[in-house]
């Protein structure tokens, strides 16, 4: 329906090892379609220098069209790429701030092999810029892929520890959503709905990876969470994570499994209303509780599920042991306060009042 006969890959080595690429492109190829090259360069966080040569190569492929198979690295790594691809320029020269775009850029395919960014239905591309230490967020509309396609089977090789992490960035995604000062009755069905799936399935995918089912739950949940936080954005604990992302280069779903219970903290007296309508979907089977008493459920429901996460091996619970030093928990806090994510947060994300819930998850 899109049209386009020629398709460029990006992906990344362990995608491309695990056999994945092949699959799709011996797709493609039967369905009479060329594949025009790939790029598998891609690092654990999407990079300027990485976009740039992504770009380069694709236009030299002569591709009209991009496929990405991978991650949320991966796909706003051929986000960007397809910037520069479709328009040419300077990334962050040339389209650095917010809908800098003017027309629609060559079609983008998603097929995400994680279960947590969402980035196969947001119109953002977070990339990392190393030589100073930031990570630069580029949304415009036309950056949307034109089809998302969720196969569960393109996750059954996802090791525990990145099921957990790419999951709690779902469920990250999906609180902050539906607590957040732009939400609306769309957004909280999409972001409720995500995290009724998470919950369900989250750990169950952690402990057994073929678990189809729970497979496919968590796919569906990350894809409500990205549409649920499209509409209403994210908070603080997106803040935090982003900083601790860019200064001590913890995985983003990691930093966010870790931070989302305190986040939550740091922001219970303007959200504890919303918080409690979340109870029955964390914790069934709690009736009849003061709407207090329910949003402290429902905090508690995510900390006994990283608990449970952290059992299993898959994931951390303390900043300290993923290498963030003691005396970088201001710098963490000073980050945060500089995220775009700051101005979307139920509460005024202040430095010095947000540091001792980030010293707490130490």
């Amino acid at each position: 329906q899109i049209g386009v006969s020629k398709y460029f890959i990006v992906s990344d080595r362990p995608i491309y090892d695990l056999g994945l690429v092949k699959k799709v492109t011996e797709g493609l190829e039967s369905a009479g379609i060329e594949v025009s090259g790939q790029y598998l360069e891609v690092l654990q966080d999407a990079q300027l220098e990485d976009v740039k040569k992504c770009a380069e190569t694709i236009k030299a492929s002569g591709a009209e069209g991009i496929i990405a198979i991978g991650g949320g690295s991966v796909i706003d790594t051929a986000k960007a790429a397809n910037i520069l691809f479709s328009e040419g320029g300077d990334l962050v020269e040339d389209y650095s701030g917010a809908n800098t775009l003017t027309r629609p850029l060559k079609p983008l395919v998603v097929i995400p092999t994680t279960a947590g960014t969402g980035s196969e239905v947001t119109k953002v591309a977070v990339i990392y810029d190393e030589e100073n230490k930031e990570k630069l967020g580029f949304p415009d509309k036309y950056l949307l892929p034109d089809i998302a396609v969720l196969d569960p089977e393109m996750t059954l090789s996802l090791p525990a520890k990145m099921t957990a992490a790419t999951g709690m960035d779902a469920l990250t995604h999906a609180v902050e959503a539906f607590v957040g000062i732009e939400a609306s009755p769309i957004s909280d069905a999409f972001a409720s709905g995500a995290i009724e799936l998470v919950m369900n399935h989250l750990v169950s995918a952690t402990e057994n990876g073929d678990d189809i089912e729970a497979r496919g739950g968590m796919l569906i949940a990350a894809t409500m969470a990205g549409i649920a936080f499209s509409h209403s954005m994210c908070g603080c604990v997106h803040g935090m994570a982003h900083a601790t992302g860019a200064y001590y280069r913890v995985p983003h779903g990691v930093a966010n499994g870790i931070l989302l219970p305190y986040g939550m903290e740091y922001n219970f007296e303007e959200i504890s209303e919303k918080l409690a309508k979340l109870a029955p979907v964390m914790t069934p089977g709690q009736n009849g509780l003061s709407e207090e008493d329910a949003a402290r459920k429902t905090i508690d429901a995510v900390r006994q599920l990283t608990a449970k996460l952290n059992q299993l091996g898959a994931l951390p619970t303390r900043l300290r042991d993923v290498g963030v030093p003691e005396n970088g928990l201001q710098t963490i806090a000073e980050g945060a306060v500089n995220d775009g994510t700051s101005f979307y947060n139920p509460r005024e994300v202040d430095e010095e009042q947000l540091l001792p819930y980030i010293q707490q998850a130490y």
